[in-house]
Order: C-alpha cells, then structure tokens, then sequence
C-alpha cells in the first residue's frame, strides 16, 4: 500500500511506475480505507504469472493430496498452515483448500515467507500455501515435500508435481506482476511503455530467468492486465467477506 500510495503522488508522466500484484487488488477489499482505488491506477502490462504450490512438511505422513487430506481429516486441527497475516493470499489460499478438501487446520501467523521457511522444515509448522519459487529450492533439496500446484497445467520447473484438478480438485489460482503507472498517465506514453515491455517479456534471456523460478513470462494489452486485476478482486472479495478477514 506504502508503494502504491506514493507512485500515486507522483506526477502523471510515466517515469514513475508500480510493480503492480494481487496485492493492490486484494488490499482494496481486504481494508476498509487503503487510501487508494483500483482506478487510480493506470495498467500498463503483465509481465509475468505464478502459480502456487501446497507445500507440506516432511513431519506429516503423506506424499499426495489425498493422504493428507485422509490425514487432516482424522486429525482435526493437528494439522497446521502457515500465513502471512490475515488476508494474505497464502491465508486466503489456505482457507479456500481447506473448504474444498473438507478438513480443519490450525492457523499459525508468521510477518514474513522466511520466517516460515525454517519452521516448515522443521516441522514446527506443516503446511504451506506459496508462490512456487519460495519453495521450490527446499523441495529440490528435499527438505519438504509440494503435494500440488495451482496451475491448469504442470509446471515446467515442478513437471512431477500434479496439478489439484488432476486430484479432482477443481482449483485454478495465480498471482501475477504487472506494470503500472498513475491514471491520467498520457495515453501515447502508456502504448510506449506497453510497446517496450512486451518486447522485453519476449526476449530468451528474461523468458528463462522466470520459468527457473516455475512462473510464466506473460505480457498483454494495458485492458488485459485491467481485467486480470479485475477478476482477482471478484475470486478473494467473497472469501475475505466469508471468513471475516476484512482490516481497519
């Protein structure tokens, strides 16, 4: 919020742009006053997507989706999930496969994905919703285990890794990153800057740099970017609402 409050006090000239995400979607219903509206904001173009991995410790006995939901299941909140913090998408996330897979966790509040890190590894905590590159270095070295990715296909950097509709799990989720300026950025430096992202995104050299961390490169029209903005606020308003998260 900090970020994008102060691009929005900055003159409308396109020299000062917002490495938009969900976040700014998220935080204009997860807040009652953010202090700024999604139309404030003038999209640019994506410039990437993720997916998200269930990461679960090695301390819990299972190896599938369904092993640990038959797990959780005969355990009720013996199971517990990591979280950045009410609303965050990692909560959001959590609470969403828990609904769907019909089982109770415990909820465990950390500031930082970091600081779960060594307490998913340790065991301290067992289950993890997150951006795959934050946990793709310990499942490599084998130091957890991620059971499924949100994608509507296997990932290239998790290509053993199923996805939860091929479990029966009808759950499609990414976050994404984005350019954006002020609104009342002039539309000519808007198409320019659109114009040099996408041949940026395009090129070997950035393309390989971001599916080693098992995202997608992805760019798009200024209006195509607006709607994927759009929609992440139509996919956690009614989870936010469910769940009671909504903050000062």
């Amino acid at each position: 919020m900090l970020a994008t409050r102060d691009v929005l006090g900055q003159p409308a000239d396109g020299y000062n742009l917002l490495l938009c995400t969900h976040f700014e979607s998220i935080n204009t219903v997860l807040y009652k006053n953010p202090g700024f509206k999604l139309a404030d904001l003038s999209p640019i173009s994506l410039i990437a997507k993720y997916y998200y991995g269930l990461a679960l410790s090695n301390s819990i006995p299972a190896d599938t989706i369904e092993e640990l939901m038959s797990y959780a299941k005969a355990r009720p909140g013996e199971v517990s999930y990591g979280t950045l913090g009410a609303g965050s998408a990692q909560e959001i996330m959590a609470r969403q496969f828990e609904r769907l897979a019909g089982i109770t966790m415990n909820r465990i509040p950390f500031r930082t994905g970091s600081q779960i890190m060594p307490d998913l590894v340790a065991g301290r905590v067992h289950f993890y919703v997150s951006p795959t590159i934050g946990v793709l270095p310990q499942y490599q070295a084998k130091q957890l285990k991620i059971l499924g990715v949100t994608s509507p296909q296997r990932l290239k950097g998790l290509p053993d890794v199923p996805t939860l509709k091929e479990k029966g799990i009808d759950y499609v989720r990414y976050g994404f990153l984005g350019a954006c300026a002020r609104e009342g950025t002039p539309q000519p430096i808007v198409n320019q800057l659109n114009r040099l992202i996408v041949s940026v995104v395009a090129t070997p050299e950035y393309r390989e740099l971001i599916e080693k961390g098992g995202s997608l490169p992805e760019s798009s029209t200024p209006a195509e970017l607006g709607q994927v903005i759009a929609q992440t606020v139509d996919e956690v308003a009614a989870t936010i609402r469910e769940f009671g998260l909504q903050q000062e």
